[in-house]
């Protein structure tokens, strides 16, 4: 069995000069450093990247927080006050409820009072300044604004 054949000898065509592959190596190697570096700055400065991006949000929800608490204030107020409205507004329905059946009461005995077969004009009129004396001097008689004008 005979040996194989040496290889060909390189070329200058196809190898890079030898100065061309050292420059290339060097910066390789300047490179990868400086990426390392960039990589191990970044982080160590991770934790100090948190706080700032922690101190830059506080500072934005504090910035939304207080227009929206003013706000919150200023209709806890306004709902106290339609509250305060709404409990005047049923106590005065419940007084005029009260005097709309004072005076249909009133009014169901006048009724009665003028379709009995012994009712005169007299007795009608007599009965009616009656009611409207007592209702007077009770001090019931109270004139409230309606709102209806």
């Amino acid at each position: 069995m005979t040996a194989p054949p040496p290889p060909p000898p390189p070329t200058d065509a196809a190898a890079a000069p030898q100065w061309l592959q050292v420059v290339l190596s060097v910066l390789g190697v300047l490179g990868g450093a400086g990426g390392l570096a960039t990589i191990a700055a970044v982080v160590v400065k991770r934790g100090k990247f948190r706080a700032e991006a922690a101190d830059v949000l506080t500072d934005t929800a504090l910035t939304l927080v207080q227009p929206m608490r003013t706000r919150v204030a200023e209709l806890e107020a306004e709902a106290q006050t339609i509250r305060e409205q709404l409990r005047a507004s049923n106590e005065r329905s419940r007084r005029l409820q009260a005097r709309i059946t004072q005076l249909r009461t009133t009014l169901d005995r006048w009724y009665a009072m003028i379709v009995t077969p012994d009712a005169s004009l007299e007795s009608i009129r007599y009965t009616v300044r009656e009611d409207r004396r007592q209702l007077r001097t009770s001090g019931e008689v109270q004139t409230e604004p309606t709102g209806d004008r």
